[in-house]
């Protein structure tokens, strides 16, 4: 008849704990029990020693690593099949869902209503459908048929509703599964051999036989077995379970793998849902010294011999025939029964594992036994109850202890796989042997705790896993396909396709032209800044490129060639590009470039108060440096790296164009940065101080890396802010005069866009998070690609997803309202490709104050590496301009070209500079282009071009 109900809160949980010893008795031995010497062989074969079990365990660990390899796999027996379910309930499930399950006997139908409300209260109807007895071995398509012909009636009798109905298959058989809906059929057991299935997808097959009936609007969307319906199941009571744990009829287990060790799927973050089928674990011999020769009698006897060693030996459908075999060696020893006449036990199934499990218990067990034998027409004497009730004691404790030590090898598993020092789980049980017996339960508990002390799982008991379980993976697997919508409607926009990143490199082509005309200089966004450093340094103190020791014709001083061996010293250099700036003393020798530095920080109120008290700190921070390295006595050289827009008029005099990077103190734009920094060292007495140089980091860059390898020509910075710098032929520069050789331009590419060719690149998360700063409309380019802005980028997506009930549940934390409150180190933590690295983003997550699932985190990963990459891909669609440029303007058909390059994103970030340099290969196929880190680019840069300036005017 139909069943209506509502499901209940959940019955309580077990803590699995370490414990000394475990007992695998099932109550007190019976006098007299072990006289014989052949009752105590029986039961001394069917049990277990710890040293076994270990060994046991140690052997399963091996073949779930054989089953998860995608080179062994094939001849594995543990198959560790993937069951593409990547999520387990958050509660906010909604809906009406169709449940078709396959039972050994029957089909049972169910309806299931989800409110959104946690799961707590879901609304159910089912109704079982007895199958007539020849289906099992019948046709293939008379098995569907008839499932389909329940689903109808089912449907019939509860009001034939038309609107789309999602349906979850329970399917308790080894399938090879492709996707959440395509399963093919590895091979029968219990029983079951319907002809024509093996091979082919039990989703079509059954979804063909519902439209058959015209139940078009009935769509089977989700396939699973048992395990993972127990698993879901308990997941709903604010269990969370990651493992599931089956002993009835059969026995299997599922837990939540890492994705990346699956190497049989394409799927390398997050978890997935893995079914062990540990059945067949011991199908190739490896349980061999675990078999009794009763094991063996019940494995020849069985329709699959050699086949599910490890079921046969734990699960319910085999227990009773273990226990019937025990006795009819044991009467055939007159250890039972006198020698009486017992040649009903030779027959197969007359002893049930359910009278198996009534037998045991210590009181009414013996009367249970007796009634049992004496039904087989046997009049068994006391001792012989006894005998029986021990034998049967003995097979489902061994059953029990086998089944936890398998259970301790996936805890073992998830605890190593996650390099976690412990594991602290939820482990769903369900099957007739866990419930039948409490016994069981606490062999089960005890075991494990014993062979897995790393772990600290909770037993949680699983009501209707195959039912209700179905249902709630169908409903997840429909939030999650409404929510992979969602995310890409979200993130779509941020996705950049290989067109986009053309026009992006044609556009930054564009405006180098129109940045390096005179005319037209002035309405560039690309800047394209002359710096007078007409040439690089080899480190060998011959010059390249220009041939000459100044760059004549400019409004600028003449600038030398390269560092010579006469160009020895010590130089200071000043470092100024963030919220930390840098002070050094630098001693260039014939053969080397040693330094000592030391990091003083700017705050907020200097950066956005006065010029004047932005630089007296700076001189107050070189004071207290030259106090400490003893050199306030000396007078030496100084490079000053500025890393803001300047005009340059000469070595020594850049006018500040604009502030960037946060800085906004006043009285500074249009005012040279070397005499502002003198002025200060006059109003602070620091009278020994010469600058003789100021440079862009990105320049310090380039220098400093040219030093090393004579074909870097270009400068790239991607930390705080970026910016690049090249050698530019001087005939193409029109903003100064003279036409031979070569000079570097600095290119200030972080205002690209700024004159509106970018817009259709901006999201509205890249505007919110323009609109934000101090500079709102500028610096455009910088602000998609530089790890000053990423953070927020990340958080303001965070939020929309938080809006949409995407991530968190749909409940935001006042934390992540807080501006610039996710940092972008952030993103280089969380897209680390490991499972430790999702451990550290819930980490991050719960100190914003958010509360964050795996799922969750795994999203935020998603959102991670889509903003980090585009930003390599924008980063590198620049550098093709660059790159393709200098190859034209030399007429090569190949370049090879170094870039010196600096910056903590670039250094830091995972995945940054191979995204880069991925990128650029493709957009520049006719450069080969070298990157080379900077190490200390800016510092050693400016003492560089120090020492050079020193050198042209001391001949």
């Amino acid at each position: 008849s139909l069943q209506l109900g509502h499901q209940d809160n959940g019955p309580s949980c077990t803590p699995v704990r370490p414990v000394r010893a475990p007992h695998l008795g099932m109550g007190v031995p019976c006098p007299a029990l072990t006289r014989r010497p052949q009752m105590q062989r029986a039961l001394l074969s069917l049990t277990l020693s710890l040293e076994k079990l270990q060994a046991v365990k140690s052997r399963m660990l091996e073949a779930m690593d054989k089953g998860l390899s995608q080179q062994t796999h094939a001849q594995a027996t543990v198959q560790m099949l993937p069951t593409f379910i990547c999520s387990t309930p958050d509660g906010t499930e909604k809906g009406d869902l169709l449940v078709a399950e396959l039972c050994q006997s029957h089909v049972r139908t169910l309806w299931a209503t989800f409110l959104g409300d946690g799961n707590r209260s879901p609304q159910l109807m089912y109704k079982i459908f007895e199958m007539p007895g020849d289906i099992p071995q019948g046709t293939g398509e008379a098995l569907f048929d008839f499932i389909a012909q329940c689903v109808h009636n089912f449907l019939e009798e509860i009001g034939n509703p038309q609107h789309r109905l999602p349906l979850g298959f329970v399917f308790p058989f080894s399938c090879r599964q492709t996707q959440l809906d395509k399963a093919e059929l590895i091979s029968w057991s219990r029983g079951f051999h319907c002809s024509d299935v093996e091979g082919k997808d039990v989703v079509q097959l059954l979804q063909s036989a519902i439209n058959k009936r015209e139940l078009y609007h009935v769509e089977v969307v989700a396939l699973l077995n048992n395990s993972v319906g127990t698993m879901m199941m308990s997941s709903t009571w604010g269990k969370r379970c990651e493992i599931a744990l089956v002993t009835g009829a059969d026995t299997n287990s599922c837990f939540m793998a890492e994705a990346h060790l699956g190497e049989t799927v394409e799927k390398s973050s997050g978890r997935m849902c893995v079914s062990s089928e540990w059945g067949c674990f011991g199908d190739d011999g490896t349980l061999n010294d675990v078999l009794t020769p009763y094991d063996q009698r019940v494995d020849q006897e069985s329709s699959s011999p050699g086949e599910r060693r490890f079921e046969k030996l734990v699960g319910g459908l085999y227990l009773g025939e273990i226990v019937r075999n025990v006795m009819v060696m044991l009467a055939a020893e007159q250890a039972l029964f006198n020698g009486a006449c017992t040649s009903i036990l030779g027959t197969k199934d007359v002893f049930k594992t359910q009278q198996v499990l009534e037998i045991m218990d210590s009181e009414a067990g013996m009367a249970e036994v007796r009634s049992a034998l004496e039904a087989l027409g046997l009049q068994p004497s006391e001792r012989d109850c006894c005998r029986v009730q021990q034998i049967c004691r003995a097979v489902v404790s061994r059953a029990a202890a086998l089944s936890a030590t398998v259970l301790a090898a996936v805890l073992s598993h998830v605890c190593r796989s996650r390099k976690l020092e412990r594991l602290v789980v939820n482990v769903a049980v369900d099957g007739e042997l866990y419930w039948a017996h409490a016994r069981f339960g606490e062999i089960l508990q005890s075991v494990a705790g014993l062979l897995a002390p790393e772990c600290t799982a909770t037993l949680v008991p699983s009501a209707d896993g195959n039912g209700l379980g179905a249902a709630i993976v169908t409903a997840v697997a429909l939030r999650l396909v409404a929510q992979r919508h969602e995310v890409d409607q979200l993130l779509g926009p941020l996705r950049l396709s290989r067109a986009d990143l053309q026009r992006v490199q044609a556009l930054m082509r564009q405006e180098m032209e129109q940045g390096l005309g005179r005319e037209s200089n002035t309405d560039a966004s690309v800047r394209m800044l002359p710096t007078y450093v007409c040439n690089t340094p080899d480190g060998t103190g011959e010059g390249r490129g220009m041939g000459k020791r100044s760059c004549r014709g400019g409004s600028g001083p003449a600038h030398p060639p390269g560092v010579l061996p006469t160009e020895r010293g010590d130089f200071l250099a000043l470092d100024l590009g963030g919220t930390n700036f840098r002070v050094l003393v630098v001693h260039v020798t014939q053969d080397s470039i040693r330094m000592a530095s030391e990091i003083y920080v700017i705050p907020t109120d200097i950066m956005q108060g006065t010029g004047e008290a932005l630089f007296d700190h700076i001189i107050d921070c070189i004071m207290d440096f030259q106090v400490k390295q003893d050199l306030m006595e000396q007078v030496l050289p100084l490079g000053f790296t500025f890393s803001f827009p300047c005009q340059q008029l000469g070595l020594d005099k850049a006018v500040l164009l604009s502030w960037t990077k946060g800085f906004s103190a006043s009285g500074c734009v249009g005012q040279d940065v070397v005499q502002m920094l003198r002025e200060a060292a006059q109003r602070k007495k620091l009278l020994a101080l010469k600058v003789v140089a100021v440079v862009n980091d990105t320049v310090g860059t380039m220098m400093a890396c040219g030093y090393h390898d004579r074909k870097c020509e270009i400068g790239l910075i991607v930390g705080t802010g970026t910016n690049a710098c090249y050698m530019e032929e001087r005939e193409n520069v029109g903003t100064v005069e003279g036409e031979q050789g070569r000079m570097c331009i600095n290119m200030e590419w972080g205002a690209f866009g700024d004159n509106g060719c970018l817009d259709d690149i901006f999201t509205s998360f890249d505007q919110m998070v323009d609109k934000k700063t101090i500079n709102a409309g500028k610096q455009r380019f910088e602000k998609l690609i530089s790890g000053m802005y990423l953070g927020e980028i990340v958080r303001h997506i965070l939020l929309a997803m938080v809006e949409k009930q995407i991530l968190f549940r749909g409940k935001p934390s006042l934390k992540l309202q807080t501006r610039d409150i996710f940092q972008t180190k952030f993103l280089s933590t969380i897209e680390i490709s490991d499972g430790l690295a999702l451990q550290q983003a819930q980490g991050i997550l719960r100190n914003l104050e958010l509360d964050a699932s795996f799922e969750d985190s795994v999203l935020v990963r998603e959102v991670c590496q889509t903003v980090s990459l585009r930003a390599a891909q924008l980063c590198a669609a620049g550098l093709a301009a660059v790159v393709e440029k200098m190859r034209e303007n030399r007429g090569l058909a190949q370049l090879a070209v170094t870039v010196g390059v600096d910056g903590s994103l670039y250094k830091m970030h995972p995945h940054f500079s191979q995204n880069l340099q991925q990128t650029l290969q493709d957009l520049a196929p006719n450069c080969n282009v070298t990157f080379l880190q900077s190490e200390d680019g800016s510092g050693k840069g400016a003492a560089l071009v120090a020492a050079v300036a020193c050198r042209g005017t001391n001949p």
